[in-house]
């Protein structure tokens, strides 16, 4: 299975500091070993983004960027990275308001690329819901 890392779940897999890093690392460790995580566009600009501008972090573009390319390289796991070819014209119906489209976007994206979307977000329809730690 590949599964496609929403901006937030990104975050908190590659950010210790996030307050759902201890939830992506437990879940990252019940994946089979043949599983891989990927990343796209979107979800690489939103990491970058949200680094940047959150003042919880502030951390410099470059190095967000220098944290996912060691990411993309990293032994423990195969990551890929998925090309998009989609726009809003591809939106899912359920799609309604625009804090929606993101989500609509990266999930008609896994399923065109044959992954499934990972997501912290409780509101994705048919989306994969990393389970909170026990």
């Amino acid at each position: 299975m590949t599964w496609l890392l929403d901006v937030n779940a990104l975050i908190a897999a590659l950010f210790a500091a996030h307050e759902h890093h201890p939830r992506m690392s437990a879940w990252l460790e019940t994946l089979p070993s043949e599983d891989a995580l990927a990343t796209c566009s979107i979800t690489e600009l939103g990491y970058v983004r949200i680094l940047n501008q959150a003042p919880q972090y502030r951390v410099e573009v470059r190095e967000s960027v220098k944290t996912l390319a060691r990411f993309r390289r990293q032994s423990k796991r195969r990551v890929v990275f998925l090309p998009d070819e989609r726009g809003a014209v591809d939106l899912p119906s359920w799609v309604r308001t625009g804090r929606q489209t993101i989500d609509g976007h990266l999930l008609g994206l896994s399923a065109a690329r044959g992954a499934r979307l990972a997501t912290l977000d409780q509101g994705i329809p048919g989306a994969f819901l990393i389970p909170p730690t026990p």
